[in-house]
């Protein structure tokens, strides 16, 4: 096993996987501790049957820059393979303000291939390498040095067996055709607006149970502020301070550091210097908003008379469809994709966009327009003109 822990032995290698059509990618972090993941270990394998083509990338050695290896994922003559690769990319994304690019997603592949739902990448090992995989090593602190044999060997699986997993899988894409379902999957992963994390925007990932708009502009408020203060401190949000503390503010309304004391859930750290401070400016913000700039809760979403039973259908015909094409039900259409199709509302829905609507999305429309219908035949359910 090589380990790279210097700029001029990073350099070498990757020197060599710019003359390679792929290079097999893989990342190990933490990020229990911190807003943004800590990179600690890039993994790489270059083609081949054996480990010689594969290294260990030591983030965290004193003598090392991933310049090269930046240059070498903006070299765009040489494939990069992962596995389930979003949260690697936003790694890369925020460290250097990149996106490998090509791109190829061995889950995403796999779920047209008709691997299954969000397959893992064990399964693919035991399925298509027909190994298995020491899976003792997945909790370690990747941070911690030395790594053991056992952890370094762990982390090398991760793309060895990812080489034949992308070639096999390459080889069905061509097969079938579907080749073009994946790019337009990796046009996605790849837009950096995928990774977009907008403070303004945070309060809507927070359950409230009123929609009182003055309530919702303190909630907004207080998560924009929350954010920006994880993403400067690197901390993760919990440690500002928690979503309930947000909604008990928002319903308390406090004007005073008094006020604020009286809190239930505020840890007393939070109740003085700049964090009361800026808690009460964002109370006192939000206060004096005019009525028209006030947030509004989404709309509830009432089902017209027959939609529920139409979701129903829609459901079967999906599970028919994606049976027939040998695709991941779940890569076609969520169950909120249904419902909106159900109630009439398709504007943007990616179940009828692209390779999704050849799949499925253009028969749901004509089930929802009653130009079809469905039945059972030898076990398996058919479509029926009308």
């Amino acid at each position: 096993m090589r380990t790279l822990t210097t700029t001029e032995a990073l350099a070498q290698f990757c020197d060599e996987a710019s003359r390679q059509p792929f290079v097999t990618v893989d990342t190990e972090f933490l990020r229990e501790r911190t807003y943004y993941a800590q990179l600690c270990l890039v993994q790489l394998a270059l083609p081949g049957e054996d480990d010689a083509g594969a290294v260990l990338v030591d983030t965290l050695a004193p003598d090392l820059s991933l310049a090269p290896l930046f240059a070498l994922f903006r070299n765009t003559d040489v494939l990069k393979v992962f596995h389930a690769a979003r949260q690697d990319l936003e790694i890369f994304l925020v460290e250097d303000g990149l996106i490998p690019s090509p791109l190829f997603d061995t889950q995403i592949a796999a779920m047209v291939c008709g691997y299954g739902e969000q397959v893992g990448y064990e399964t693919l090992v035991r399925s298509i390498c027909k190994t298995g995989l020491d899976k003792s090593s997945r909790f370690t602190d990747w941070s911690r040095r030395p790594l053991s044999d056992k952890q370094m060997r762990y982390a090398l699986a991760d793309v060895t067996h990812l080489r034949r997993i992308y070639l096999h899988l390459a080889e069905e894409l061509e097969r079938s055709g579907r080749a073009a379902w994946v790019s337009e999957e990796m046009a996605i992963l790849t837009n950096p607006e995928t990774y977009s994390v907008r403070p303004e925007e945070a309060w809507k990932r927070i359950k409230t149970r009123t929609p009182a708009p003055r309530f919702l502009a303190i909630v907004q408020r207080l998560a924009a502020y929350r954010e920006r203060e994880a993403q400067r401190r690197n901390l993760p949000r919990g440690r500002i301070f928690k979503d309930d503390v947000i909604t008990e503010i928002a319903a308390t309304r406090p004007q005073t550091l008094d006020d604020l004391g009286k809190s239930r859930l505020l840890t007393r750290d939070c109740r003085k210097g700049p964090v009361a401070e800026a808690i009460l400016d964002a109370v006192a913000a939000a206060m004096a908003l005019p009525e028209a700039d006030l947030p509004k809760a989404p709309p509830t979403r009432r089902r017209k008379p027959g939609a529920e039973g139409l979701s129903d259908l829609l459901r079967v015909l999906l599970k028919a469809r994606a049976e027939e094409a040998g695709v991941a039900q779940k890569l076609i259409a969520s169950a909120r994709d249904l419902e909106d199709i159900a109630a009439g509302e398709t504007d943007g829905l990616p179940a009828l966009r692209g390779w999704r609507r050849t799949v499925f999305g253009d028969d749901a429309l004509r089930l929802r327009a009653g130009q079809i219908a469905l039945s059972s035949s030898d076990n398996a359910v058919r479509i029926v003109e009308l």
